[in-house]
């Protein structure tokens, strides 16, 4: 990312065609991203393998890589509270046509002066239980567990330099109460950090209870970890982020054949298809947006299970443009800690900017961006009737190499 890119008007630099599958375009991007002082050794396979010690902690039974082909797509503009500027992003995928369709998505806001977006809140949660003999006893625990914040908070500084308890709910369940607690991770994702606090406040607390449960659990699965969940609207789950662009009608008409008539039209009938199927959440394709990114940043992959419990819109404005927008209120994301110390997730991680402290938020910001040109990508194909087409031409494994597909 420019440095001028945060005040400037003028369009971004293009990369070479995204579908220019040709070693001297391969050989082109490299040297684009070169010429702007990024690393990209571990990236493009010229960095010596990462030592096997390094990697204890991460993986048991090493034996090497899966090979997962990276792309950048880019730039694209975002106008941010804490990413300003201008973005390649790196996508790691084997679906022909993602990285195209994002490209052509990040063209379409470019040209509309960039996409606004905001990480509104960061907590991570995890939700302990503990059972009693009858419910009278449970909710004279509930009743008290409030009473204990200070001792929770001191447990939790106990097991970290960054994890904070910021609030804790209860519930009672027949005899069973649960308790939600919700912590701030600083730039980590954090899903560690608060399950050691957790189990340090549950020490904490059992000796003091006057009657001691008949069973706990560090975890009840309440807090929705690697699941889809409407909780997540509700509370805190990860990072909130949401991101958002308004298109005018005829740049719709110039990149999709459409307008914005149908591409709303084409949402509302999409999200009556996913209402009968009882989906949690509204999007359409936020999960390709958010595999692609993690597994070049180093994020837990399995998080895009619940990171999916998103919302998109399509809405015509009073002015006959489209407005839309992706709210991720359940984003797992860090910048340390986890796979981020894994090379090609440092340098992944620095093409965006997002190294150092306070820059978990800011990759918040551009994951948003992200899954709103993939949700722009899909359903401009779907109202422009080029979905298929797209996908036969472009995603069919062989194409431009002379092997039958």
């Amino acid at each position: 990312m420019s440095d001028d890119s945060r005040t400037s008007t003028a369009a971004p630099r293009r990369l070479p065609a995204t579908t220019d599958a040709s070693t001297e375009a391969r050989d082109a991007r490299r040297a684009r991203l070169r010429d702007e002082g990024h690393s990209i050794a571990a990236l493009s396979g010229d960095q010596a393998p990462i030592a096997p010690e390094q990697l204890a902690g991460s993986i048991e039974g090493f034996i090497g890589f899966a090979q997962v082909p990276v792309g950048v797509a880019g730039p694209v503009r975002v106008q941010g509270r804490h990413a300003q500027g201008d973005f390649i992003v790196p996508l790691a995928t084997t679906e022909g046509t993602l990285v195209a369709s994002f490209q052509h998505a990040f063209n379409v806001i470019n040209r509309c002066g960039g996409a606004r977006a905001a990480c509104t809140r960061e907590l991570v949660g995890r939700a302990p239980c503990f059972a009693f003999a009858d419910v009278a006893t449970a909710v004279r625990i509930a009743d008290w567990l409030p009473t204990q914040l200070e001792a929770m908070r001191a447990a939790t500084i106990s097991t970290s330099r960054y994890c904070r308890l910021q609030s804790t709910k209860t519930s009672v369940v027949g005899n069973t109460v649960y308790m939600m607690l919700e912590f701030a991770t600083g730039d980590a994702a954090g899903q560690n950090m608060v399950t050691l606090a957790t189990q340090a406040i549950c020490r904490e607390l059992l000796p003091r209870m006057d009657t001691p449960p008949t069973s706990w659990l560090v975890e009840s699965v309440l807090s929705g970890d690697k699941r889809a969940s409407a909780q997540a609207f509700l509370g805190a789950r990860g990072r909130n982020a949401s991101a958002e662009v308004v298109i005018p009608d005829r740049t719709i008409g110039r990149y999709w054949r459409a307008n914005a008539a149908a591409m709303a039209r084409c949402w509302n009938q999409a999200t009556v298809g996913a209402a009968q199927t009882g989906a949690v959440g509204l999007q359409g394709n936020v999960a390709n947006a958010l595999a692609a990114l993690f597994i070049c940043c180093g994020q837990d992959v399995a998080c895009v299970s619940e990171a999916t419990t998103s919302v998109s819109r399509f809405e015509v404005d009073e002015r006959g443009d489209l407005y839309v927008s992706v709210t991720l209120p359940n984003l797992i994301v860090g910048t340390v800690g986890g796979g981020t110390f894994l090379p090609t997730a440092r340098e992944s991680l620095a093409l965006l900017g997002c190294t150092g402290a306070g820059s978990a938020a800011k990759f918040a910001e551009i994951c948003a961006v992200v899954a709103l040109a993939g949700e722009l990508a899909v359903v401009g194909a779907m109202a422009s009737g080029a979905f298929a087409d797209a996908h036969a031409s472009g995603g069919r494994k062989g194409r431009g190499t002379g092997t039958p597909a």
